[in-house]
């Protein structure tokens, strides 16, 4: 089908939505956003999503059949309440059924790991470098740690919709406690914020992570040069988990602290000492789309829907 898609990003301070030609044309018709708000609480959200489409249909002269919504957190399958988000304020509300009774709407809900998965699959690096990939693994890393897992170009949400959680595996007890309740995940070892406590834990001193790769890269603080190997050490492990399990054929690493190069050569040697195989094929592809990847692979969630216009 090749009629427009509509596909909006819920951040936590941002929610921005795109409408694209086509999914065989993700030229934006309309890109626009406004301010999220989530102080003002939840019926807050639903009125400035609605606003932002009141927006959009201004701007385009056109109306949505169905809007791609990405979420923090994720929609239960079962009890089809929000779960896992880190907005408080959508844990435990329909928030699909609240929307489409707002707008009158399809609406298509999917966690923002697993749109990135998606638009690097349907548009961005994965068609570019390995577009015979069935098995695409999403990474997000930054403030926390996340991810999606998309299967023969459709996300695979799982039985529980936690498909992909990576970033909530236990990994090492030295990142202490995470808000999630357990100790020592993912997230809380190999997140920016982690990095850069542990960082801390060594000097003393707080820095942001750019200055500490800076460091590191000019070989100007052993501290520094410690905690990026350590990253390394502990990204290789986590990422061997994920290896083991699904051996996808590729996996996109995004994020600010998925922008750091020694990712892709010290910690793709440790991902090799620890995965079950001998020697490491599955290639770590650094995303292609930017920060163009969460919205447009919401937009992408409607693309085989049937068409439905409202008069």
């Amino acid at each position: 089908m090749n009629q427009p898609i509509w596909g909006i990003d819920l951040g936590g301070t941002k929610i921005e939505g795109v409408i694209l030609r086509s999914i065989t044309d993700p030229t934006p018709i309309v890109r626009t956003r406004i301010d999220t708000e989530a102080s003002k609480g939840y019926e807050h959200i639903i009125s400035q999503i609605a606003r932002l489409i009141a927006d959009m249909e201004s701007q385009s002269g056109l109306k949505p059949f169905a809007v791609g919504i990405g979420t923090p957190g994720v929609l239960d399958p079962t009890l089809r309440t929000m779960k896992n988000s880190n907005t408080v304020v959508l844990n435990g509300k329909p928030l699909q059924n609240d929307l489409e009774q707002a707008m009158q709407l399809k609406i298509e809900l999917a966690n923002d790991a697993n749109c990135f998965a998606l638009a690097e699959t349907q548009w961005g690096i994965v068609r570019q470098s390995a577009p015979e990939a069935r098995l695409v693994f999403g990474i997000i890393m930054g403030t926390g740690v996340g991810g999606g897992i998309v299967m023969d170009g459709k996300i695979w949400n799982g039985r529980h919709g936690i498909g992909g959680e990576w970033g909530h595996n236990f990994l090492d007890e030295s990142g202490g406690p995470c808000y999630c309740g357990k100790t020592g995940c993912v997230e809380t070892v190999i997140s920016g914020p982690a990095t850069e406590r542990y960082y801390k834990s060594l000097t003393g001193q707080t820095l942001k992570l750019k200055e500490i790769v800076t460091r590191h890269r000019e070989r100007s603080d052993a501290a520094a040069t410690k905690t990026i190997e350590r990253l390394c050490h502990f990204f290789g492990k986590g990422v061997s988990v994920i290896t083991n399990l699904l051996d996808p054929d590729v996996i996109v690493v995004g994020g600010g602290v998925g922008n750091i190069d020694d990712l892709y050569s010290t910690g793709l040697e440790a991902l090799g000492k620890f995965i079950f195989n001998n020697g490491v094929e599955v290639p770590l592809l650094k995303p292609s789309m930017g920060d163009s990847a969460g919205v447009f692979g919401a937009a992408a969630l409607v693309a085989d829907l049937t068409p439905v216009y409202r008069s």
